[in-house]
C-alpha cells in the first residue's frame, strides 16, 4: 500500500476575502499544514492542485463575462494565473508538496484529475507511475472541487478518504450531501 495525500485548491481567491471565499478556508490552510507537520512521513507523495484559469476571456463560459454569475455553471472572476488570487493562502505551507497541479485553464474543470502538471502529465499518471493505492483529500470546496477530485480519484482506482477536519464547503447543505455522496459510492469520510 502506499498512500498520497492531494490537497484540492487551498488559494486566496478560495478563502475569506477572495473573489469565491469559503468561510473557514484559512482555517483549513492552517489544519493542513499541521497535518502535514505531524504525518508527512506517512505520505509517498503530496500533491496540490491549483484552479489556473486564463486572464483572457470567459474560459470555457466558466467565467460570467457578460451577466451575473449564476453560481452553478458560471462564476465570477478567480483564481486568474499569475494573480495573487490564484496563489496557494499564506498559511498553507507548500515545502512539502511534491507536485503541482494546474486545472481549469481556458476551460470549467473541478477536479485536480482534470489539470496537469507543469511538465504535462495528468495526476492519475503521477498517482500511478508513483504506485499510489491509496489517496487522502483535502481542502477547498467540500461540495466541488474536493467532490468532483474524490469521485475521480476513485474512479482512477485509488481508495479514497476524505478528512472532513481539513475540507471547508461553500454551504452546508451541499456540503453534507457530498459527504452522503461519498459514502454511498465508497469514499471514506474520516
Amino acid at each position: 500500500m502506499s498512500r498520497a495525500l492531494l490537497i484540492v485548491d487551498v488559494q486566496n481567491d478560495f478563502t475569506e476575502g477572495g473573489a469565491l471565499g469559503v468561510d473557514g478556508g484559512a482555517a483549513v490552510a492552517e489544519r493542513i499544514t499541521r497535518w502535514l507537520a505531524e504525518h508527512r512521513g506517512e505520505y509517498a507523495l503530496v500533491a496540490a492542485s491549483r484552479d489556473w484559469h486564463d486572464g483572457e476571456g470567459d474560459n470555457g463560459g466558466h467565467f460570467a463575462t457578460s451577466a451575473a454569475p449564476d453560481f452553478t455553471v458560471t462564476w465570477p472572476v478567480h483564481c486568474v494565473a499569475g494573480t495573487t488570487g490564484a496563489d496557494y493562502h499564506p498559511a498553507l505551507d507548500t515545502s512539502g508538496i511534491d507536485v503541482h497541479v494546474k486545472k481549469g485553464q481556458g476551460r470549467p474543470a473541478y477536479s485536480a484529475f482534470e489539470g496537469t502538471t507543469d511538465d504535462g502529465r495528468s495526476l492519475a499518471e503521477v498517482l500511478h507511475e508513483r504506485g499510489v493505492t491509496d489517496l487522502d483529500v483535502v481542502g477547498i470546496a467540500t461540495d466541488y472541487c474536493v467532490r468532483a477530485s474524490a469521485l475521480d480519484a476513485l474512479e482512477s482506482g485509488e481508495r479514497v478518504r476524505v478528512l472532513t477536519d481539513l475540507v471547508a464547503g461553500v454551504a452546508p447543505a451541499t456540503s453534507e450531501a457530498a459527504l452522503e455522496e461519498f459514502r454511498a459510492v465508497g469514499v471514506e469520510t474520516v
